[in-house]
Order: C-alpha cells, then structure tokens, then sequence
C-alpha cells in the first residue's frame, strides 16, 4: 500500500465519522424521537457494555469456556461481587485484577 492510499482511507473515515456524528448535532432540534423509542434509549449504553464484556469473559484461548479454569470468568465474577458491595471502582479494579493475576498464576 503507498501512502496516498493509506492517507485517503484516513480522510474518508474521517469525513465520515465528522459526518455521521455532525448529522445530529446540527439537525437533532428538528427531529422529535417518540417518547417508546426515548425510553428504550435507556438501556443502549447498558447493552453496548455487555456486549463488549460478556464475550471477553467467556471465550477462552478461542471457545466459549464457562468452568472453573477460565480466569476472566472467575475474576468477572469476583470483580462484579466487589463493586455491587463497595460501589468502588477502585477497589473493584484492584481486587478484580489481584483475583485474576491468582488463578491465571494458580489455575
């Protein structure tokens, strides 16, 4: 690949990410979204989470593993535990990785 094309791949995301974002902030007071919709929105940053986390803590060296000898679902578990009693994130990631670094070493 040279670098004109490596440079113009970089413009058109750009351009399109400016755009895709851009759209809503220039036009979103013209557009009314439906009180169902508004409400269902709630629950999009929650969903986009669990997305990202929930196949990170089950597929282990390639398959989804959910046992004893997978350390992310172990330290997930432990890390979820610790944050919903603390409500610290600190605390959740210190302790969540201590776990992890445990039963990767003793696992």
């Amino acid at each position: 690949m040279d670098d004109l094309y490596i440079w113009s791949v970089i413009a058109v995301l750009t351009l399109g990410t400016f755009l895709s974002r851009a759209t809503f902030w220039l036009v979103g007071h013209h557009i009314t979204i439906p009180k169902r919709i508004n409400e269902a929105l709630r629950f999009a940053p929650a969903c986009a989470l669990a997305a990202i986390i929930v196949p990170d803590l089950l597929i282990h060296h390639g398959k989804i593993e959910a046992s004893l000898a997978n350390p992310q679902l172990i330290s997930g578990i432990v890390a979820s535990v610790i944050f919903l009693a603390t409500r610290s994130m600190l605390t959740t990631i210190i302790l969540g990785m201590a776990v992890f670094s445990l039963v990767r070493l003793f696992v």
